[in-house]
């Protein structure tokens, strides 16, 4: 090997390279984004995107937020990682914030929504054996819901195609069909520890949850003694218009779990509950190395105080208003490729006719060739999930490319 060849941090990589040297876990696109700012972003060959997938509804401040750069900055020159023999201030700091703005008295943090979502269901099964005995273990799910991908929030999602291969699955886990309160009911039995829910299901569809379900598991869990938790993992941080989407239900949950915007782009995800359900965990119980390091507080501390404005919200929904009217616009000048849009605020999705059943993964294709980014929701829903901070413009232009684009495909 050359000299010139002992370092790669100048060596020219292309999407190929992903082929070569990464497992391929994903797809992704042929193009390969190298800056942004805000929705911009330009790929390697200097091309110019409308990115309305915000990382799959994580840049919920848009990319390189100066906010956000002073703040990582700020914290990279003055303390990166202790171990969790000590604790640091940005991490108290944000502890606070959370727990005044939301149900929770207590928080522990880590570093991904699956992680958040673990913990959430260890703690369940541990405060359940503790309160009520062994035979309380069993945890109930929705079809069609995503909570993560280790092996545990895996099986507790109710989508096969994610699990197949991965068996024998841990055990006591039921899926029920989402707003399905008959269901629910028939399923939420004493020995339930946990019952978990999107409020908002994002990979199944963009699926808004009933009030009238919510309101269920939430009355079904006080009668058996088991856990509600609810996972904002992707409809949490303001992306609905309210800080977490429980508030626009007004239905508590026992456990929140947030991750993905808490840090715009930053590894960081938070577990919320009370005081009765937190001092399960006692010393020793539960860890993790990097969760809640300063440098991830101080990033997910400056997005929380940015994003939990009154000013900040309204505006959200405002956006999300525009963005709902601009796609009900497009799906009746369209009726042969839509049949109609639906979740809230900034997290939409649009549902495919029967014609173009499976083909959602085109449209999103032809707009990314357009120079416009939009997410998928399963084959059947093209999903739209752009940085809070979108503005009434970028709408109207990503409306104009999503157009071109369907024009190209018909």
């Amino acid at each position: 090997m050359n000299a010139k060849d002992t370092t790669v941090t100048t060596r020219p990589v292309t999407r190929q390279t992903f082929d070569e040297v990464l497992v391929p876990t994903y797809a992704p696109a042929a193009m390969v984004p190298v800056r942004g700012s805000g929705l911009d972003l330009w790929d390697q060959n200097g091309k110019h995107y409308l990115d309305f997938t915000s990382g799959i509804a994580v840049n919920s401040l848009g990319h390189c937020n100066p906010i956000v750069v002073e703040a990582l900055t700020r914290q990279a020159n003055t303390l990166w990682h202790l171990g969790n023999g000590y604790t640091n201030e940005p991490v108290l700091r944000l502890g606070l914030a959370l727990t005044e703005a939301t149900f929770a008295d207590r928080a522990f943090f880590c570093n991904s929504g699956a992680e958040a979502n673990e913990a959430a269901l260890k703690l369940a099964r541990k405060y359940a054996h503790a309160k009520f005995g062994p035979h309380k273990s069993r945890i109930v799910s929705c079809l069609q819901s995503f909570h993560g991908r280790t092996l545990f929030t895996v099986s507790v999602g109710g989508q096969s195609k994610y699990t197949e291969g991965f068996e024998p699955l841990p055990p006591s886990i039921d899926h029920i069909a989402y707003n399905d309160i008959e269901a629910a009911r028939a399923s939420i039995t004493d020995d339930v520890c946990a019952v978990i829910v999107e409020p908002l299901q994002g990979e199944g569809g963009v699926v808004p949850g009933d009030k009238a379900y919510l309101q269920a598991l939430r009355e079904l869990c006080d009668q058996t003694g088991a856990v509600l938790i609810f996972d904002e993992v992707q409809c949490g941080m303001g992306r609905t218009g309210d800080l977490f989407h429980y508030m626009t239900y007004g239905i508590t949950p026992d456990v929140l779990t947030s991750a993905k915007a808490l840090g715009n782009g930053y590894p960081v995800a938070a577990m919320l509950t009370t005081n009765e359900l937190a001092a399960t965990l006692g010393v020793g119980s539960h860890g993790t190395t990097y969760g809640g390091n300063p440098l991830a507080a101080t990033v997910a501390l400056t997005v929380l105080e940015t994003i939990n404005q009154p000013e900040f919200l309204a505006r959200v929904k405002q956006a999300g208003d525009k963005l709902r009217g601009t796609m009900e616009q497009l799906i009746a000048d369209y009726p042969q490729v839509f049949t109609l849009v639906r979740g809230a605020g900034l997290l939409l999705g649009m549902v495919v006719t029967d014609a173009w059943k499976g083909r959602s993964k085109d449209i999103q294709k032809a707009a990314e060739a357009n120079g416009l980014m939009v997410l998928i929701a399963g084959m059947d829903v093209l999903r739209l999930a752009p940085a809070l901070i979108v503005s009434d413009e970028q709408i109207a232009e990503a409306d104009r490319i999503l157009r071109v684009s369907i024009d190209g495909l018909l």
